[in-house]
């Protein structure tokens, strides 16, 4: 099986072209491919496949083989895939989610796409709500931007390094009063009023970044009057630009192509 391996500030995912077959069993192949050890390494599977009223549509599983319904930096490099590939000369295209559609406009230099601007849609923003995991006890913003987000801001960079993340994203993913198995956010203002963020995304564990996540921490930012209509967002694997748009979001980064290669899929489990 073919395969091109792509990242948005370090959140990787392993992209296949769906757009005439797909293979079967999805969501156990995105298991086997994601796997560091024994396949390619990544986030997850990004399937894509002919759009169902927009120019492509994308399908996306976890590296667990859970199903996503968008992925903001998935998406961007959706469409580098398709442009670099010959697949669209267009620079302006809509790509089918499980979230709905959404809008990309692509930046081309020497032919290439190098930065691609996504139109998110609207944030909901919850009520906050409490929670305890493994002993810590924290206040939450519950945000939907097409995929379940909890966001919990704290004073500085520092304290959002100290946080434990790998002992206590787990527990807080399906916390019982987020209602919905959510990624986790955790969020501080940087002292040049940019806001710095590390995540725990469901079905994925640690990334160094996180597209929906950084849309999500704006909007919880901007509601506790922590940021204006735009912010970068710092993440472990880079910086986003995150801003509001006639009411939409928008989000804006790069899109890099790793590697490509064939892998064999039918392995022996003996």
């Amino acid at each position: 099986m073919h395969f091109t391996k792509m990242e948005g500030l370090g959140n990787d995912y392993i992209y296949l072209n769906c757009l005439e077959k797909s293979p079967e069993d999805l969501p156990g192949l995105a298991i086997r491919l994601s796997d560091r050890h024994f396949g390619v390494g990544a986030d997850g599977v990004i399937c894509i496949k002919p759009g169902r009223g927009g120019d492509f549509s994308m399908e996306m599983y976890n590296a667990d083989g859970s199903r996503g319904a968008m992925c903001g930096n998935g998406i961007r490099c959706v469409g580098k895939y398709v442009y670099d590939k010959g697949f669209t000369r267009k620079r302006c295209l809509t790509v089918d989610t499980d979230a709905g559609p959404r809008r990309l406009e692509l930046s081309v230099a020497g032919g290439r796409v190098w930065e691609v601007r996504v139109g998110m849609g609207q944030a909901q923003v919850g009520q906050e709500v409490e929670l305890e995991a493994a002993g810590y006890h924290c206040a939450a913003l519950p945000v939907d931007v097409g995929n379940p987000h909890a966001v919990i801001l704290l004073n500085s960079p520092q304290e959002v390094e100290n946080i434990p993340l790998e002992t206590i994203g787990p527990l807080m993913e399906v916390h019982p009063a987020l209602k919905r198995r959510s990624n986790i956010e955790f969020a501080a203002p940087r002292e040049d009023g940019e806001l710095y963020v590390r995540v725990w995304e469901r079905g994925s564990g640690i990334t160094l970044a996180c597209g929906t996540g950084a849309c999500a921490v704006f909007a919880a930012a901007r509601r506790q009057g922590l940021c204006g209509d735009s912010a970068k967002i710092h993440l472990p694997g880079g910086k986003l630009v995150v801003g509001l748009e006639k009411g939409d979001l928008y989000l804006e980064g790069p899109a890099h192509t790793v590697f490509e290669g064939e892998i064999e899929v039918g392995r022996s489990t003996d």
